[in-house]
């Protein structure tokens, strides 16, 4: 277990704070609240930068809160990896940039070079604090499930990589074509030769939006697990009260178990291993992430 580190995507969700179960009665603030998650567990996602653009303000808070040897990895803004976005998410002058009739909606593309420009740098700058500290683990970026895989796509990864020089990427594909027959092996290979970090993703499958799991290395410093649950009922679900909604499954002790061997295979392959469950409803994320590093350190794991 040194080198695997085992945490969940957010620590703010509004249905983990309101069952109760997971942060004491006392845990009232955020400060309070982070404090505790990292006396819990070495390793969390940071979920919020992917809505809107992060702060170094917030960064610095972040990493003031916690102990040393803890990592943050960050999801990457959601304009980068290809998603539909709100201009109201844009801080205020960028909005303003955009002149006096924005598109309700907007995509990459959409956006002028100097914007573009100009967010990228927010966004680093707003990494800076956390690398600093030395709790930055991996930026995170999950491309939108339209992005097929094909020359403007590979062109796309290749301008984001190029963007986050001197940091950790780590890319999660949407869209089944980036695995599909002898694709799967051609996407590690542009993974290698890109130096990015690989994401082993666990979720339904049988859907265009749903990779298969490739437990798969493609940097030698890290490889991360990313578990999304395998709730195929709400996987594509319309209209949900919240997004954790979408992630509502409890894995079992025997589904965990199953993958035990899997993620000791990758960490000796590795510099570092990080297990993240992004099933977000209430406290079944930290349920199955304890249950897991239980399952890592026991006896009866090793036998698995």
């Amino acid at each position: 277990m040194d080198n695997i580190l085992v945490g969940t995507a957010s620590w703010t969700d509004k249905t983990l704070i309101e069952c109760g179960r997971f942060y004491p009665k006392d845990c009232k603030s955020a400060e309070a609240r982070l404090r505790y998650y990292a006396s819990q567990f070495p390793l969390v996602e940071v979920d919020s930068s992917y809505y809107g653009m992060p702060t170094p303000a917030n960064a610095q808070l972040w990493a003031q809160r916690t102990p040393p040897g803890f990592v943050f990895n960050v999801k990457a803004f959601r304009l980068f990896t290809g998603h539909q976005t709100s201009p109201d998410v844009l801080h205020h002058d960028l909005r303003a940039a955009l002149g006096p009739s924005p598109p309700r909606m907007m995509y990459y593309r959409d956006v002028p070079d100097e914007i573009r420009d100009e967010l990228w740098r927010r966004f680093l700058e707003a990494l800076a604090p956390l690398q600093a500290a030395g709790r930055l683990g991996a930026v995170h970026f999950q491309f939108a499930p339209w992005l097929v895989r094909g020359r403007d796509a590979i062109a796309h990864l290749r301008h984001c990589v190029e963007r986050m020089a001197g940091h950790r990427f780590a890319v999660e594909f949407r869209h089944r074509s980036w695995f599909e027959r002898d694709h799967a092996q051609d996407t590690l290979a542009l993974e290698r030769e890109l130096g990015v970090v690989h994401t082993v993703v666990d979720a339904p499958q049988g859907f265009a939006n749903a990779v298969p799991d490739v437990w798969e290395v493609t940097d030698p410093a890290l490889a991360i697990v990313r578990l999304h649950g395998r709730n195929a009922a709400s996987w594509n679900i319309k209209g949900a009260a919240s997004a954790s909604s979408r992630f509502d499954y409890l894995y079992s002790q025997q589904e965990l178990a199953a993958m035990v061997p899997r993620v000791r295979r990758l960490a000796g392959l590795t510099h570092q291993v990080h297990v993240l469950f992004n099933t977000n409803y209430e406290d079944q994320g930290q349920a199955a992430a304890r249950l897991m590093r239980k399952l890592l350190t026991s006896r009866a794991g090793q036998g698995t």
